[in-house]
């Protein structure tokens, strides 16, 4: 055991070691039904070769960061089989994005189960596309299989990673889109963690800007990537996205589930839909949320005790008490976790917060009062700041430059006389007028601390077309966003403030007002808003409040 593993151990708060000499068979040939061969690399205890397995299907290489995370768990008594996925790391075939061969995980099974060292049982364990992979392996039941740990891992890429609210996620898309490029060309791959880092954000925020959206990718990555034109080609959700969509395998999972999401990963509604599917069988589901962006929760210290507490007791390695309450989530605002009994808690109290004049925020009806009007110009959209992206600068960020820009407005309640705990679902109704058919509207929660810094909480956006949300005689529509869910304490002092704009550019695709397809659009069109706020045109925001209570765990 290395003295960088025994001190990575430590701070990751991992279960204490049980094994630690440990052994490494390389390049494994899976042999897919296809005729093409996945390579895998094994990890066992020197003490212990018929040790459980933990399986873990990645597009991300097997080596680099994945030696010592394998090591890691060897050493605390089990087996890793870490195979690259069908085209990545060695592996057969080819790499098309999220859609991935079905049959590649059947056979991978098979060919486990003819292994003298296969004990019998196996969990899977993986974060991104590692849990997406472990629901593609659901596909059909396994008996083997007795645990999932799943790290923001969805079971379905469309409704949130890349059209949610029926807008394309182009930053997301694209950086993603860029990482894995740079992974597949070495020379691109040592560019871009070395000397171009700012390069290569360079790049994407060009790309970003590129019209048509078909040159995008040609832009970021240097190359025309076949998935990426596929993505742009079906914004409506259809055959091409049901294929990905494994969010009916909740009955094939395994007997025991941890799904893991963060406040500000762009998967997060994914994570909790899911929880609520496998909630409706008969698994044992474990759910944990933390404060973190995507990817940064197998850095904390709380997830990995969370998640080695779950792997254990499914594969017998530790006796551990069975949880009471199987809800674990971090309240921001405060610096303590909560345990919950279930999601959304059934202790929230829906409470609507109405839009008034002059850009305040009340529980009380707002009065006769003429609309809030702007404008979005998709010359000079409405830029993105903080929230559920991909790389540096997620999370929350003080939000007054783009609250004072002319094409955002914003409605702010008084001062709080008393702590204010928002756990559960966000949605905003909005009553709108719009001198376009195609448009967007984009709703932000924030939470304004008495020196006046705006932190946006969460967000989400809508999609205007003909067909949805039709207009009354007046031209009066009724929009419901569903913004990200949160947990949230708005402390005494602190105000509660809605922005309300039609773009977060690049996290979203801006809208070009025109309705041509989202690939091939170049004509851009200003769009004229108007937001109503009076008794028959109530706009709100509904936020579920909780009691405060001892139900806190540190």
């Amino acid at each position: 055991m290395s003295a960088p593993g025994r001190l990575l151990g430590w701070l990751l708060g991992l279960p204490p070691v049980r094994s630690p000499s440990v052994r490494v068979q390389r390049d494994l040939a899976i042999p897919a039904r296809d005729g093409a061969v996945l390579l895998a690399d094994r990890y066992f205890p020197v003490t212990d070769g018929r040790a459980p397995v933990l399986l873990i299907r990645t597009p991300y290489g097997r080596r680099s960061a994945n030696i010592l995370v394998s090591r890691l768990i060897a050493e605390r008594g089990y087996q890793v089989l870490i195979q690259s996925l069908r085209g990545t790391g060695g592996s057969g075939g080819t790499f098309n994005g999220f859609a991935m061969n079905r049959d590649d995980g059947p056979a991978t099974i098979d060919w486990m189960r003819s292994r003298d060292w296969f004990p019998g049982a196996f969990a899977t364990w993986g974060a991104s596309y590692l849990g997406y992979a472990q629901w593609d392996l659901a596909s059909q039941p396994i008996p083997e299989w007795k645990a999932a740990i799943i790290d923001v891992g969805p079971s379905d890429f469309y409704h949130t990673f890349m059209y949610p609210g029926g807008v394309f996620a182009l930053g997301n898309a694209l950086g993603w889109a860029q990482q894995v490029s740079s992974m597949f060309n070495p020379d691109q791959f040592i560019r871009t963690q070395t000397m171009s880092a700012l390069t290569a954000k360079g790049r994407l925020a060009r790309a970003a800007n590129q019209l048509p959206v078909s040159e995008a990718d040609r832009i970021a990555t240097g190359e025309r990537i076949g998935y990426f034109q596929e993505w742009i080609r079906h914004e409506r959700y259809d055959e091409y996205w049901a294929v990905m969509d494994y969010r009916a395998n909740a009955s094939n999972m395994p007997p025991i589930v941890h799904l893991a999401g963060g406040w500000w990963d762009f998967f997060l509604p994914n994570v909790l839909t899911d929880y609520a599917a496998l909630s409706r069988t008969d698994r044992s589901v474990r759910l944990f949320v933390s404060s973190a962006a995507h990817g940064r929760n197998m850095a904390l210290r709380a997830y990995q005790r969370d998640a080695f507490a779950t792997l254990d007791r499914a594969l017998g390695n530790r006796r551990l008490p069975e949880l009471n309450l199987p809800v674990r989530v971090r309240v921001t605002g405060t610096r303590r976790w909560t345990d919950l009994p279930g999601w959304p808690p059934a202790t929230g109290r829906p409470t609507p917060w109405y839009l008034q004049p002059a850009g305040r925020l009340d529980t009380r009806l707002p009065p006769s009062s003429p609309p809030s009007r702007y404008v979005y110009d998709p010359t000079n959209p409405t830029p993105a700041l903080g929230g559920s992206i991909v790389g540096l600068g997620a999370r929350s960020q003080d939000n007054r430059t783009l609250e004072a820009r002319t094409d955002v407005l914003t409605y702010t309640s008084n001062r709080l006389e008393t702590d204010l705990d928002v756990i559960g679902p966000v949605t905003a109704t909005l009553y709108i007028r719009s001198s376009l058919e195609h448009t967007d509207f984009h709703a932000r929660l924030c939470d304004v601390h008495p020196h006046g810094r705006s932190l946006n909480i969460c967000d989400g956006i809508i999609r205007l077309h003909p067909g949805n949300a039709p207009p009354d005689p007046g031209g009066i529509r009724t929009l419901h966003i569903q913004l990200w869910p949160t947990a949230h304490r708005f402390r005494r002092g602190h105000r509660i403030r809605l922005q309300v704009s039609s773009g977060a550019h690049p996290r979203f695709s801006r809208n070009p007002g025109t309705g041509e397809p989202l690939a091939t659009a170049i004509e851009l069109r200003v769009a004229h808003q108007e937001i109503l706020h009076d008794p028959e045109h109530p706009s709100l925001l509904n936020l579920q409040v909780v009691p405060q209570h001892g139900g806190e765990a540190p």
